[in-house]
């Protein structure tokens, strides 16, 4: 059964995939091997990483485990030029957003920071999707930042304690250790407050 609860966050979650997507289209011709910005992962490992979870995220709201990941991995071809991965990415997005458009409401499933609803694994999806296409623009010069009513949405659902007066999306970013803020350095740990408010 549908909740109709979930149909904004299927919206959201459409609107952030094909934003992101735009953004790293178009550094699909710059070296891909070099380090995502602050991580350990290159930025083509960045993208692996999204599609991975994604797709996770789609397998725990179906299987709904109580205390552990699936055993579902999924992963870019290596092989692939980037424009292919992307599409990879689109596909492994459009399972998430078919997997909690098709979920009901009182659902619950496993996640470390959290057990969560259809809703909260959106919210998931589209923090990863914001904060990994920072990490990748960033590194590859590109000039982006995650839209503010995105950044609304997911602060208010998975960050409840994110300080007030700033930005959105830089909030967001704060949240997620990429950036300070004024007055407050950036963060060298964190996470997300996933259970059901």
């Amino acid at each position: 059964m549908t909740s109709a609860t979930t149909a904004p966050w299927t919206d959201l979650l459409a609107v952030a995939t094909d934003d992101c997507l735009a953004a790293l289209l178009e550094g699909a011709d710059q070296d891909w091997s070099r380090p995502a910005r602050a991580l350990d992962w290159t930025c083509r490992q960045t993208l692996d990483h999204l599609a991975l979870g994604l797709t996770g995220y789609a397998g725990l709201l179906i299987a709904r485990p109580d205390d552990r990941y699936v055993t579902l991995f999924a992963s870019l071809d290596p092989q692939a030029p980037i424009p292919t991965c992307l599409e990879g990415l689109r596909i492994a997005a459009s399972l998430l957003i078919s997997t909690v458009r098709d979920t009901a409401a009182e659902a619950r499933a496993w996640h470390p920071w959290g057990h969560s609803d259809a809703t909260g694994f959106a919210a998931m999806g589209i923090t990863e999707l914001a904060v990994h296409t920072y990490d990748i623009t960033r590194a590859l010069s590109l000039s982006w930042a995650p839209p503010d009513g995105l950044s609304t949405a997911v602060l208010a659902r998975l960050f409840p304690n994110a300080p007030s007066g700033h930005r959105p999306s830089d909030t967001l970013l704060w949240c997620t250790g990429r950036i300070p803020l004024p007055g407050l350095p950036r963060r060298a740990d964190w996470q997300w407050e996933g259970t059901v408010r």
